[in-house]
């Protein structure tokens, strides 16, 4: 379900103390700093656990929507890296991710030709 830029800035209604403890345990997961942390509580995710089994696609396209702009396409890799690890996965560095993004990429525009 997408949430409004209304909806993120109450921030699910949370108080100012869950919101930092939430920050600092999202801030553990590796490739996730203060920006990322922010950004995942935008989209619901409080833990790791609430990572698990996400789509990071969605994920990035949510926020996007969200934030009503568009993001750099890096994000997407980093919570694919966010997901992956949440998912059991070793801790990678984002950049990893790029190679499939740019090959998911590719074969779309190739669908659409």
């Amino acid at each position: 379900m997408l949430r409004t830029k209304g909806e993120v800035l109450r921030d699910e209604g949370s108080a100012p103390a869950e919101r930092e403890e939430a920050m600092a345990r999202l801030q553990q997961i590796p490739n996730v700093g203060p920006k990322r942390a922010g950004e995942l509580l935008k989209l619901g995710v409080r833990s790791l656990e609430d990572a698990a089994g996400k789509g990071p696609e969605e994920m990035y396209y949510e926020l996007c929507a969200i934030d009503a702009k568009r993001h750099d396409p890096c994000v997407r890799d980093i919570f694919a890296a966010v997901v992956s690890y949440a998912n059991g996965g070793p801790a990678r560095p984002w950049w990893e991710f790029i190679p499939q993004r740019k090959a998911r990429d590719k074969a779309r525009r190739e669908e659409v030709r």
